[in-house]
Formats: structure tokens, sequence, C-alpha cells
């Protein structure tokens, strides 16, 4: 039966493996460039106000500087924008130093003097993203900073108004929570921007501050008519952030809110890199867009950034959303004439161009009749690689003279910009008023580009076509494939049914060109209808390729499915194979339904317990640990209740007697559409629950491993212990007398009470683990010497053996002698005890977060306030420490056992139902089974 444990637990594990690796490494490697330091950084502290220096002693306001700027702002008489730069979780206020050299350099080449003055916020590093004691700590000195730095230019005639701020992580988080504070003026922060921040929810809900904290900035963004004219832009990290996946850093939101724009840094332009969660603040081509963004938010007259919140939005537009290569505000178009002789144009009649500039580069212009093509065809399209410098490059003919273009309207606005080139699509029921389309190819600063373009019918099978992916049970068996023989430059592959986030499969694009030459690069692109996280991979022809198929956020309706977008080369023909990858299902199973793994290893363990005490009730003896746990996975009697409580609670009346009896609502993973928080009746997603099961095997392997390593770290330990401690044959080694007890408890009660209660938790595991290893001391010692006492039976008349001669010890000088009755009870404490302290693992590692963070504030403040274990530590460690002297004879004569054995699995049922959001719930329900545990050993 254990080796059968083994083998099922053990090929759990690999699928474990499986999706852990690709969760940590199944990404494209990074692709961002380095930001440099030109010369060496300084950050020059900015002098609080007393009272704020003395209430917040561990946090600190810096200005960025390099070289001579810093010199020139030695003495804090700036002139420069404002911009403010908030680390995340465990994030050092010296990250700032990407931002501010990039923003310095730029300022270099801007005309007038203008600049930006980059501070930076020291928050001490703390752990806000797991501990959310310190975040409205941090919200109320974010506060007072931008009333200093705000101050540093009162001797302007026209200071700055308010700050910009750049929130990194849980810094993000922070600078939208400014707004709840009751005596925030709202002005002074209209434009955030956010990087890798968790907006929708915590990534884990491990105290109750931290919920309440979201729950207090979701509520103020979504009634506040206010925080409508504030500014908002968060983007995601993709792929490689596997610590905030994007969904979470959608911005949570009405939808007809257009100031609060959500994006996945893949799809912006320029970027196209996925970032992980540290890079995203030095990624050169994000920190460039974003430096970028703030040059052409500045008002030369004001010397500040513009307040108007439509040109905000049109600038961020320009650099995050769609970059149209014109520059910011020419939306209107303008017209143009043309003085070139008539040799340099020519009049196109195929449906094709395809033109690369000669070395000397002549100045050529091509015509597109419009008449002929209006009713065949519904766009043109065109594309150059070369011409970046050029923004206007295609025309709307309004007068014609002979073969050339007199007068024209320019309709370059709409080019957005690709990797390998610009691309350009113009619907032709916008060209009425046009009887031609110029197309010019002049070459810019001596360098060769090439031109292509064609007439296209975009709703035709040639051009788009529909692939229904494969079932994601399929398990990489089925493949849906598609072949494009049209020789068209644009393609769009409609991936039918697909959008869900468990979805992931294997998109391989296969190209075969009919003769060798040199062609413009082809770019697939991913896009995501519902969602800014379009992903682009560029790649030559012939060529195949290969691109992950997955989903940051699922479709919100009914509406739409993912498109795959393909820019390919003319004269070559292209292969979409679609195959789900078990990999990347299991990989986006842990991305998005990771944390509820900790809740059934909780339960795992929880029941395991349980089954011991079963066994001591029925029997009055233990199982092995590893037995224990391996049979503790029993989905049918765990998650069947929980799926009918909720089906119940789908039903009017029901909820409505629920909400009567004030019951909270059902715990469920955080809903994966993108800004849905507004939505009151959303909908609980259903899939959670269908991969329950296969969630529930992952909690239940980490539990059975985890297990076994602590077996093994405790038999390693008790050798080193052994060194320290004279053997022993007693069960009841390690225990603590009465008084003993109550001077431990009562002084971690006050140790808890006055300074950290995690560190009291921690040291009553620690008495416990003390126990554990004596017992194995003593276990060891019993097996040695039995092994080498000799062993005689008194034989009975008829030749067998006395059956009591087994069992009761023989006498010697009457002292009873060892027998191996007392290495029985020995192993079957060890193994309640075994059970007891993986249990109790859990609150342990529950609360280390706030441990670790008091241990590192603790120069500070020798306090940790607010505790978030503070009061039910108490029953807590009294708990672990009449437990130390529990054993099996103790417990199989409590009155209170029945009861005890019967608690685990309703325990475990309303742990699972109200605890995969709020996991600081874990120890509650724990908490629940381990006082009637411990009262065992009392009555």
């Amino acid at each position: 039966m254990r080796a059968v444990s083994v083998a099922f637990y053990g090929l759990a594990l690999g699928l474990l493996a499986i999706g852990l690796r690709e969760l940590l490494t199944g990404f494209e490697e990074n692709r961002c460039s380095m930001t440099y330091m030109f010369e060496y950084p300084e950050y020059r502290r900015v002098s609080l106000p007393r009272r704020v220096a003395r209430l917040y002693p561990a946090y600190g306001l810096y200005l960025y500087g390099e070289g001579v700027y810093a010199q020139e702002t030695r003495n804090l008489k700036l002139s420069g924008a404002p911009v403010l730069f908030l680390p995340g979780n465990a994030g050092s206020y010296k990250q700032a130093r990407s931002l501010g050299s990039v923003a310095l350099r730029k300022a270099e080449n801007m005309e007038g003097g203008l600049h930006f003055n980059v501070f930076t916020v020291d928050f001490n590093e703390e752990l806000v993203a797991l501990y959310g004691g310190s975040l409205l700590r941090q919200t109320h000195f974010l506060h007072e900073s931008i009333k200093a730095i705000l101050r540093l230019y009162k001797h302007l005639k026209s200071p700055p108004q308010s700050v910009v701020l750049v929130g990194h992580s849980m810094g993000g988080v922070l600078a939208r929570a400014l707004f709840t504070l009751p005596r925030f003026n709202t002005n002074l922060v209209t434009l955030i921007i956010t990087q890798a921040s968790p907006h929708v929810a915590p990534v884990l809900g491990l105290d109750p501050y931290l919920l309440d904290f979201y729950r207090t900035v979701r509520r103020k963004w979504l009634s506040s008519e206010k925080l409508r004219n504030v500014t908002v832009l968060s983007v995601g990290g993709g792929y490689r952030d596997f610590q905030v996946r994007s969904g979470l850093t959608s911005l949570p939101c009405s939808t007809d809110d257009p100031k609060k724009i959500s994006l996945v840094v893949t799809a912006v332009p320029r970027t196209w890199v996925s970032t992980d969660h540290l890079s995203i603040v030095w990624c050169k081509e994000l920190v460039l867009a974003t430096v970028r963004a703030f040059c052409d938010l500045l008002d030369p007259a004001t010397r500040q950034f513009a307040e108007d919140p439509e040109r905000k939005m049109a600038v961020l537009n320009h650099h995050f959303i769609r970059h149209p290569v014109s520059p910011v505000g020419e939306t209107q178009k303008t017209t143009a004439s043309f003085l070139e002789a008539p040799d340099a144009w020519s009049e196109v009649n195929t449906l094709r161009l395809a033109y690369t500039t000669p070395n000397e580069g002549q100045v050529k212009y091509f015509l597109f009749a419009l008449s002929s093509r209006r009713k065949a065809y519904s766009h043109f399209y065109c594309r150059n690689s070369g011409l970046q410098d050029l923004t206007s490059w295609v025309y709307g003919c309004i007068q014609k003279n002979g073969s050339s273009c007199v007068h024209a309207v320019d309709l370059s606005t709409g080019t957005e910009y690709l990797p390998p080139y610009k691309v350009l699509v113009l619907d032709l029921n916008d060209l009425s008023p046009f009887t031609h389309l110029v197309v010019a190819a002049a070459k810019v600063n001596g360098k060769q580009f090439t031109v292509e373009c064609e007439w296209q019918r975009q709703q035709s099978q040639s051009q788009t076509v529909t692939l229904p992916v494969p079932h994601v049970l399929s398990l990489g068996l089925t493949v849906s494939d598609v072949t494009i023989s049209s020789s068209g430059l644009l393609h769009t592959v409609q991936l039918q049914h697909f959008h869900q986030v468990y979805q992931a499969f294997r998109i391989t694009v296969a190209s075969h060109c009919k003769m060798p030459k040199e062609r413009l690069s082809n770019v697939y692109r991913l896009k995501v209808p519902w969602f800014r996280e379009d992903s682009l991979t560029t790649i030559g022809a012939p060529s195949v390729t290969e691109i992950s198929g997955m989903l940051h956020t699922s479709r919100p309706d009914n509406s739409s499915s993912a498109v795959l977008q393909l820019h390919t080369s003319p004269n070559c023909q292209y292969k979409v194979s679609v195959r789900t990858s078990l990999p990347k299902v299991l990989g986006q199973v842990l991305r998005f339904c990771g944390p509820m793994v900790p809740v059934y290893t909780a339960v795992t363990l929880l029941l395991a317990c349980g089954r011991q005490l079963n066994f001591i009730l029925k029997s009055g003896e233990t199982t092995s640990m590893s037995e224990a746990v391996a049979k503790s996975y029993q989905p049918h009697k765990v998650i069947l209740p929980v799926y009918v409580l909720h089906v119940l609670l789908s039903c009017t009346r029901f909820e409505e007697f629920w909400s009567l009896l004030r019951l909270p609502q059902l715990d469920s993973l955080t809903p994966t559409v993108p800004d849905s928080s507004f939505t009151e009746d959303l909908s609980t997603e259903e899939w959670p629950y269908l991969l329950s099961p296969l969630l529930y095997l992952m909690g239940a392997t980490v539990a059975f491993w985890g297990s076994a390593l602590l077996r093994i770290a405790i038999r390693v330990l008790s050798l080193i212990l052994a060194l320290l401690h004279r053997p022993s044959v007693s069960r009841d080694c390690g225990t603590f007398p009465l008084w003993t007890q109550l001077l431990i408890a009562v002084s971690l009660t006050v140790l808890g009470s006055t300074m950290c209660a995690a560190l009291s938790i921690f040291a009553a595991f620690m008495c416990h683990l003390y126990r554990v290893l004596r017992l194995q001391m003593t276990e060891r010692s019993l097996s040695h010497m039995l092994n080498l006492a000799p062993q005689k039976h008194k034989k009975a008349e008829n030749g067998t053996v006395d059956s009591e001669c087994l069992t009761k010890p023989s006498e010697c000088n009457g002292t009873p002698l060892l027998s191996e009755t007392v290495l029985q009870d020995v192993r079957g404490d060890l193994q309640l005890h075994l059970c007891l302290s993986v249990l109790f693992t859990a609150p342990v590692i529950l609360s280390a977060p706030s441990l670790l963070h008091w241990l590192r504030n603790m120069r500070y403040s020798t306090q940790l306030d607010p505790d978030p274990c503070w009061p039910h530590f108490v029953p807590l460690i009294i708990s672990y420490l009449l437990l130390i002297n529990c054993n099996t004879d103790r417990l199989a004569k409590s009155k209170l056992l029945r009861a005890a054995s019967w608690l685990p699995l309703p325990l475990a049922v309303m742990m699972l139902s109200f605890s995969t959001l709020h996991l600081y719930r874990i120890t509650y329900f724990l908490l629940a089974a381990l006082v009637p545990m411990a009262l065992c050993c009392l009555l």
C-alpha cells in the first residue's frame, strides 16, 4: 500500500513540477535593454517636518540626481516638473535611478530648459504585499511627502500644483489609496502610472488588514465621481512576471471611465517585450515610453505638467496604446501639394506594389486609382520599412493633373508601429472624397527602404479564416490546422472558442516560399479584443515558429475570441497549427489558482490528524504519518459539499436565508475578466470548481512530500540533538511539568502582547518540535536496545510460545525490563506528534510575514502594531503547549475524543469554503480543531 501511495503522489508531484516549471520558466527570454547611469547616482534626503519625522522614523524622501545636476540641486531650489517614484513590496527607493537617469538625459535635448525633478520614497523595504498593517501608515507618509515636495517650489512664480506618481508593485496601490484619506486634496495628484501593481486583489490574502485596505480603495474609486478626472495608467509585466499576474493589474473601474487605462507591456508600442516583476522598473524600452510621455505632457508656458485631461489621454494613447508615428496632437488631416516632375510619378494598376529604393535614392510617388477598386475591395493595406522618421507617406488625392497629383490630404495619421515596419490600413468607405491614393517613397537620411501595398477583401475567406481550437482535455493528441494559400500581405485567423484563461496552446506557424529572396520580416500578433494584452512575434520567411497561446484575462461576454493576425510575405504559403499544451495548461492553472493550493494542503493535513484520532478511538493505536496523509485525499467528502453549497447559494431564497444568518459569502477565485469588480452582480466563475479535484491533488501532494521532508529533517536534527542529551527510554521525554507549562504560557502571552504574537507562535512551535525530536531519539535508542537484547520466550506445556510473555515485561530485581510494547508506545506517540507538528507549521508559515516585518522594524518599534495574530495567538499557544504532553493512551481515555475526531471533516469543508481568498482564516479553522484536541489531554 505504501508503494502505491508513493507511486501515486510521485506522479502527482511530476504534474506539479511540470506546472511550476512552466510557470517559472515557460516564457521568452528577457529581451529588455538595461538602463545605464552615465554619472554616479546621488540621493539627496529631503527634510520633513519634525512631526512627520517623529511619526515615521523608518521612512524617508529623496531627490534623485547625477553629476552636475546633483550639485545644482544641492540646496533643493528646484524648478523642474516633479515626479515621485513609489517602490513596491520590499522595494528600494534606489530603484528610481532608471527613471531618473533617463529623464535627466532626455531633458538635455529639450528646449527652454524644461526638465524633471525625480523624487523617491524610502519605505524601509517593508513586505507590504504580505503584511498589510503598514499600508495605511505608508499612505499617510506618502501624503506628507507630496506636500513636502510641493513646498520646495514655493519660490517659483508658477509653482506646480500637482505631482505625477509612478508606482511599482504595491507602490501603485498606495498611489490610488491616497484618495481614501479624508484630508487629501485630489488636485495634488492628477496622473498616476503604475507598473505591475495588483489593483484587483492582493496576490495572497495573508491578513485582514491587507484585504480591508483593498476593499476601502476599491470602494472609493468606484463610488467617487471626482476621481473620474484622475488619469491612471496600469501596465502589467506579461508572462515573465509570475509574482503578479497581469490580470490583477487591470484597474477596477466602470466601463464608461475612459481615463483609466489597463494594458500589458507586450502591447506597448516600441516596447513589445515581457518583463519580470523587477525588470519592469529598469526595462529601457518601457522607461523610454514613460519618459517620452512625460516630455509630451510638459507645458512650455508653465514648465510643468499639463493639467488638461484630454491632452493626458492623447499622450498616453500615443505612447502606450497606438503609436501613430506622427507627433502627439496631429490628428487633423493636413493638405499637401506636390511639385515633383511627372517622371517621379507611377500609376499602379496591379493588385500589389513591392518597391525597394535603389542606391541613388530617387523620389518616387505611386498612384492607386480608387474608382475601379471600390466595389471589389474593402481595404487598402500598406507598410514600409526604413521610413521610421517619415510621418507622412500616404495621401488621398483631391486634384490630379495628368499622371501626377497636385493637391492631396495626408492620411498617415492612422499609421501603426510594428517591430520591423510601419503599417497603415485604410477603409475604402472612408475614402469617398478622393480619386486616388498616393504612396510616397522618398529616401530619408540615405537609408534604403521597402514599400509593400495591396488591395484587400478583409471579410473574404482568403483574408480571414476561422480555426476552432482543440478542447483543453485533448491533451495535445488532436491538432487543428488551416493552410493559407493566398499570397496577400495580411491575414486574420479567428481562433474560435479561445477565450478562457485555463486554455493554453502551442500555435505553430510554418511558412513556405516559392523562391528564395530577401523579404521583409513576418509579424504574428496574438490579438485579444477585450483587453490590451497583445503579443507580437517577428520572424523571417520561410520559417517555422511556435507561439504560446495563453490569455491574461477571460472574455467578459460571448462576443469574440482571440485572433491571430499574420503580416506575411507575398508568394508564400502559411500553415497554422493549434495544439493543446498540457504543461502550459498546468502553468495557467497554477498562475490563476495557485493561491488555493495552500488551502488544500491545510485541508489534507487537518484530515490526516482527524484520521489519527479515529485510529486511536477505534484501536488505541496510530497509523504512520505518511499513510494518514496519503489517505486524506478525499475529494468526494470535501469538494462535493462545497459545490452543493455553491449551487444552493445560487438560489435566491437560500441566499436570503444565508444573509439573514449573517454568514460570510463563500470565497471564490478572483475574477479573471478585466475590470470586473465594478459589477456587483458578477456571477461566480464555474471552471475553478471543475478544477477542484486537480487543485486538491496538488495540495495533497505538497502535504505528502512536505511531511516526508519534515520526517527526514526531524531524523537529522535528532542526531544532532543526541550530542547534547543523554538517551531516554521513556515515552514522556520532552514533556513539561504543569507549572512549567503555565510559566511558558504566561511568558509567551506577555511576549506576544508586548512585542509580536507571531514570535510567540514560533516559540510554542519550537517547544513542540523539541518534544518530537526527543521522541525520535527515544525511538532510535529503544530500537537499538531491543535489537541487542536476547529474545527468550517461555514455552508452554504444549510447546507453543506463551503469548503473555510477549507482552508482559519481565523484571530484574523488581524493576521492569524493556519490551516491544514500550517501543510501540513510543512509536505511536511519535506518529501522533509528527502529524501534529506538520499541522502546526501552517499557522507558523501564515504568521511569518508579520514576524519578518517586526524583525526588520524592531529598531524603530519593539511592538508590532497592528498585529494580525492578536488575539487568537493565545489559545493557539496554549493548545500547542497542552498537546506537548499528549500521548495515545491519554487520548484513548478522553471523553472528548469522539467529538474531537468528528470535527476535522466539517472544519475542512468550512476551510475550503471561506479561506481560498482569506488565507489567514486557515489558522482560525485549525484552531477550532486544535482546541478540542488539547482539551482531550485534560478531560
